[in-house]
């Protein structure tokens, strides 16, 4: 079988296809299948040999991106077996048949339909085969063979990194590598040159350059300044077959940005400043501004001022702002421009980040001069020192002169000034002033011992201009003259034992005084002259400001006197010298022999307990009261009584009350009050069971048939005429109630008073069928026959 590769269409490849038909003829040639064949050689007899049979197989190549309007010609398949008759069919399988590739089942010619992209896929295997089309058994075995698509130029070089940002520094070498940049081409590098790309620069030119094969962008030039250019757009291209005409290209654009380096001194715009300053200015306050200007930028662009000369280098001082790079001159001391009017000042500006290879273009420094105009303006009156201390004596006159201040206007005008003080606070008001001398003076009396210091302002203005005012602060002191008498420093409690000895001290006192100690420092102490001598006691001035107090006598009782009396005068030694007396209070005690108090009187006792009378009567009025409190809670609980009957719901018709207590169960037994109640039952006379009369009494008989006449009245004073004549009557008055029904009636009575003793067996269940009316009265009667059953 033979095979013919494929025929050109495009014809800018028609030398390629010529090449690819030798090619295929030489080489690719036909798969033959070698039968059974017989050669008849002159002079030779006829040979068999075995028949040998195979497929010699060769690639197909196939052109991509075929756009013709007919399938493309791959080649052909052809068996030794066809004779041509039609009896061969040939089959093809595999990756695209049938659908990309079809075969002429007679012929053997392959066609393909679709247009191929060597980028998506470069190859194809498929497989082939013969058979008898009558019989459908293969006249050869299967065998495989490869369909490769040949490349074109059909790819343009990328860059699949671009657009570039890059930076290189300023004034660098020529030659300096920038980027290196690269572009790929998506055709087949093993093939022709499509994908051979070659670098060119379009745009960026004479900067930079690039390498043309491996891309590589360098600077052209030397020193390139970026105060003079920053930015640089560089496009570079890549174009394949090498460069030559026909490839295809692309571009990409690489933003070049020189970054700053220090190559450039500051400079002042102006070698001479001039400023103005008011006196008024405050120390510590900026006062102007001044800049040098750097072409560089960044920390290459910073700057440090200062003030390296001049006469004014000790009021004024430079600092830097770092943010504007701006020199900040402020005030260091007030101006006076009555005292000077102007000052000059040498400037420098200096870079503080240098960079030594290019200390050839420095100094990296600049000196400019600054001269600062002192501004006359209108200041308020000038005290003649920062505040003043002044003294008056206590006790001083009102109107009593303390002292001046002065202020004078610091302008030449010299204008008049006025003086006042300002009454801001209490102490302001103790002082007057004279608004025209500034002479102070006292406006009260002063007390050392109670205010010994003042704090007062005082405030100057000009007359012209009373807006201008100025304050200074005025301290007055109030001396101290000898006005208090000194006294002793505490109450002493003097105890003197019962077996003190002459000449032994019993105390030691000492003396106080409110005034200053050049006024009281030194007390004298001495007892009274003008009273006659102590026998008992005596005092000894200890000559540093303390006094000792000796016993006179050997024993002391307290039977005798237990309190003694010691008058003792002390004088200081102030001018004029002041004196006072007090009285110390000597109490005798029982002493051990160590010394120690054992026992004083009750009221000394006391006294040395610490307790004065306001508390010792708060002490008993207490008691009185808690006394006062018992007595009451006594006497309430004796005469409170319980009431006989309490329930509201007692429905007796008679309440008998006892207002006493009675005598208990003597007071019961005494009467018999059923008796009383009834007089029908009194047939005899019944006698107390709780005592033996002395006296019998003659019994009292009544007949049965008077019974029914007594009258009650007549019965009951008989009965009280007997209780009064009868001995054995309890001595205490007794009252008693006596409650009378009347005679009995026929069917008896309902009431509960004689129920108390008696007990009944009487059914009251009944009382439930009277009605509504006698609800209450079942309700109660049965409630007490349940307590009974109880």
């Amino acid at each position: 079988m033979r095979i013919t590769s494929t025929s050109c269409i495009c014809p800018v490849l028609v030398c390629l296809c010529f090449v690819q038909r030798c090619y295929g003829a030489a080489h690719h040639g036909s798969i033959k299948v070698t039968r059974n064949q017989t050669k008849h050689v002159e002079g030779e007899t006829e040979v068999h040999h075995r028949p040998k049979r195979g497929w010699v197989w060769n690639q197909f190549f196939v052109l991509e991106e075929h756009m013709g309007p007919d399938p493309q010609y791959v080649g052909k398949l052809h068996s030794n077996s066809d004779k041509g008759d039609g009896s061969v069919k040939y089959i093809l399988t595999g990756e695209g048949a049938g659908t990309i590739f079809i075969i002429d089942d007679t012929t053997g010619d392959i066609h393909s339909t679709k247009s191929l992209d060597r980028e998506q896929k470069t190859h194809y295997v498929l497989h082939a085969q013969a058979i008898d089309r009558r019989t459908n058994k293969p006249l050869e075995p299967e065998s495989e063979f490869i369909i490769k698509v040949q490349d074109i130029n059909d790819n343009a070089p990328k860059f699949t990194d671009g657009p570039y940002i890059v930076t290189v520094p300023e004034m660098s070498e020529m030659g300096t590598s920038v980027l290196q940049v690269t572009a790929t081409d998506a055709d087949d590098p093993t093939y022709g040159n499509s994908a051979r790309v070659v670098y060119s620069i379009l745009q960026g030119q004479p900067y930079f350059s690039v390498d043309p094969k491996t891309g590589v962008i360098r600077t052209a030039l030397h020193n390139m300044d970026r105060e003079a250019r920053e930015h640089y757009s560089v496009v570079i291209q890549a174009k394949d077959m090498a460069g030559q005409v026909g490839g295809l290209s692309g571009s990409t654009t690489v933003n070049i940005t020189l970054t700053d380096v220090n190559d450039n001194p500051p400079r002042f715009p102006q070698k001479h400043y001039q400023l103005y300053v008011p006196e008024s200015a405050q120390v510590g306050s900026a006062v102007g501004k001044i800049k040098a200007n750097d072409a560089d930028t960044g920390s290459n662009a910073d700057m440090k001022y200062t003030i390296i000369n001049g006469d004014g280098s000790g009021v004024f001082s430079i600092s830097t702002d770092k943010e504007t790079r701006e020199g900040i001159l402020s005030l260091k001391k007030p101006l006076n421009y009555e005292k000077k009017k102007s000052y000059t000042l040498n400037i420098e500006g200096a870079n503080t980040h240098l960079d030594f290879r290019f200390s050839h273009l420095g100094p990296f420094k600049d000196v400019t001069m600054l001269k600062i105009i002192v501004g006359d303006v209108d200041e308020p009156p000038l005290f003649t020192m920062p505040s003043y201390v002044m003294e008056v004596y206590e006790n001083a006159k009102i109107g009593t002169a303390v002292g001046t201040v002065t202020a004078q206007d610091p302008d030449t005008a010299n204008s008049l000034v006025r003086y006042f003080i300002d009454h801001n606070t209490e102490e302001d008001r103790y002082f007057t002033i004279d608004a025209s001398t500034g002479t102070i003076k006292t406006a009260k009396i002063f007390d050392r011992e109670e205010t010994p210091w003042y704090n007062i302002t005082v405030a100057a203005s000009e007359i012209d201009n009373p807006g201008l005012v100025s304050h200074v602060p005025v301290g007055v002191r109030i001396l101290d003259v000898n006005d208090n008498p000194p006294e002793l420093a505490r109450e002493y409690d003097v105890v003197v034992c019962e077996n003190a000895k002459p000449g032994q001290v019993i105390q030691t006192i000492t003396a106080t005084d409110k005034d200053y100690s050049a006024n009281g420092a030194r007390f004298h102490f001495s007892i009274d002259e003008g009273l006659s001598l102590n026998p008992n006691f005596t005092l000894r001035d200890n000559e540093d400001n303390t006094a000792s107090i000796l016993a006179r006598r050997r024993r002391y009782s307290r039977t005798t006197q237990d309190i003694y009396y010691l008058p003792v005068l002390i004088s200081d030694g102030g001018v004029p010298p002041l004196s006072s007396s007090s009285t110390l209070t000597i109490r005798v005690c029982a002493c051990e022999r160590d010394g120690r108090v054992r026992t004083c009187h009750a009221e000394a006792f006391l006294s040395s307990a610490g307790l004065s009378t306001g508390a010792l009567i708060a002490i008993l009025l207490c008691v009185v009261i808690l006394l006062a409190i018992v007595v009451l809670f006594i006497t309430l609980r004796r005469s409170k009584k319980e009431p006989l009957i309490i329930s509201e719901e007692d429905v007796r018709e008679n309440v008998v009350t006892y207002d006493d207590e009675g005598g208990g169960e003597e007071d019961t037994e005494a009467f018999d009050i059923t008796a009383l109640r009834n007089p029908s039952a009194a047939e005899e006379l019944k006698y107390r069971r709780d005592v033996r009369p002395e006296v019998k009494p003659v019994p009292r008989h009544h007949p049965s048939s008077s019974l029914d006449s007594i009258d009650v009245q007549e019965f009951i004073k008989q009965r009280l005429a007997e209780a009064d004549l009868d001995p054995s009557v309890p001595p205490y008055d007794s009252l008693q109630t006596y409650a009378y029904e009347g005679h009995r009636s026929e069917t008896g009575s309902i009431s509960s008073l004689d129920s108390a003793t008696t007990h009944s067996d009487q059914d009251y269940n009944y009382l439930g069928d009277w009605g509504p009316e006698f609800k209450k009265l079942a309700e109660l009667y049965g409630e007490i026959e349940s307590e009974r059953t109880t």
